[in-house]
């Protein structure tokens, strides 16, 4: 495996955490119109995960950036929740 200089390493994993939230906002705002805790919740909260870790392990990224991809993830999950229960409010 090659290494990555600092600034390649760091526009990567801004790329890959700016995938992980867009990836999620539509997840979560479809989220928004399901049951808390039903099949189709909890699938729209998993469901984008193989994906995302897909690309940090195709980037070369260990388990150390977890958190800030996570982070990200769960960001895009609560706004596109949010953005669907002010679309039907």
């Amino acid at each position: 495996m090659t290494t990555m200089t600092t600034e390649y390493a760091i526009m990567i994993l801004t790329l890959i955490t700016l995938v992980a939230f867009v990836l999620n906002l539509p997840f979560g705002y479809l989220r928004g119109g399901t049951k808390k805790f039903s099949f189709l919740w909890w699938l729209y909260i998993h469901l984008p995960i193989p994906f995302i870790i897909a690309l940090r392990l195709f980037a070369g990224f260990g388990y150390e950036v977890v958190p800030i991809i996570l982070a990200a993830a769960i960001v895009g999950q609560l706004l596109g929740s949010r953005i669907y229960n002010l679309r039907v409010s």
